[in-house]
């Protein structure tokens, strides 16, 4: 069975929202790579919002992807927002380190209100 991500992308102003669902592995990441970082650069994207409130799995291969966008977007002097965590992704967070240099929200709502927008 082939896993299987789909992706929503928002962007307003320099924040980039991208909503998961399915499955955030070493065979989709890749393409949720490309895709982002072609975006982050053609719309001076400073801050990424991930949501992941329907992701069902997420391995170290997405982990990963995270740690590189905040690595790029720190260039920018910006960040990375995780918000709708599950109870599982909550804990490959915290064994990861992610928290650590990730800004954690609960809802898209709260991130909204952290980076100032309306």
């Amino acid at each position: 069975m082939r896993n299987v991500l789909n992706v929503q992308i928002l962007i307003k102003k320099n924040i980039m929202y991208v909503r998961l669902e399915g499955e955030l592995d070493q065979y989709t990441v890749e393409d949720l790579r490309v895709r982002t970082t072609e975006l982050i650069e053609r719309y001076q994207i400073r801050y990424l919002v991930l949501n992941f409130h329907k992701l069902e799995f997420m391995d170290s291969s997405g982990v990963g992807y995270i740690i590189g966008r905040y690595n790029r977007l720190k260039k920018k002097a910006g960040g990375v927002v995780l918000c709708s965590l599950s109870e599982y992704i909550w804990k490959l967070v915290l064994l990861s380190g992610l928290h650590k240099i990730c800004t954690i929200m609960k809802n898209e709502d709260e991130a909204n209100e952290y980076l100032g927008v309306a």
